[in-house]
């Protein structure tokens, strides 16, 4: 059993630096934070951006610039019907997001002597 390995879900596709940097980047401030936390909540049903404005009460000129920010880091879609727009977070880009960080985790690190322990007791079982 390797002890660096874990199993983060399903990706499309690994994020290059730069692709992670954009994401991370829009969602950099506290409002976009927020509206982006918002929509994951909502689920794919998503909300529209009046339900957006109504539990945020960000200005409606500011929110626009703010899910247009989260848009184009590829955080939220956009689907328009009509004269109205839905949000939803576009969950596997987050969730790549979450795994760039977390690929290298642990790494660099050395065991506890449990960890060791436990290591041991399981290679004991498996044979």
């Amino acid at each position: 059993m390797d002890m660096k390995q874990h199993d983060h879900g399903p990706f499309l596709a690994a994020l290059v630096l730069e692709e992670a940097a954009q994401g991370f980047a829009a969602c950099g401030s506290e409002p976009r934070l927020m509206v982006l936390r918002l929509l994951v909540r909502a689920g794919a049903n998503g909300l529209t951006v009046g339900e957006i404005q109504e539990r945020t009460a960000i200005p409606a000129s500011t929110l626009a610039h703010h899910l247009g920010f989260l848009a184009a880091g590829g955080l939220v879609n956009q689907e328009r019907r009509g004269r109205t727009v839905i949000n939803r977070a576009a969950y596997r880009r987050i969730e790549a997001l979450a795994a760039f960080l977390l690929e290298a985790c642990c790494a660099d690190a050395r065991p506890s002597p449990e960890a060791l322990a436990a290591r041991a007791a399981l290679e004991g079982q498996e044979k």
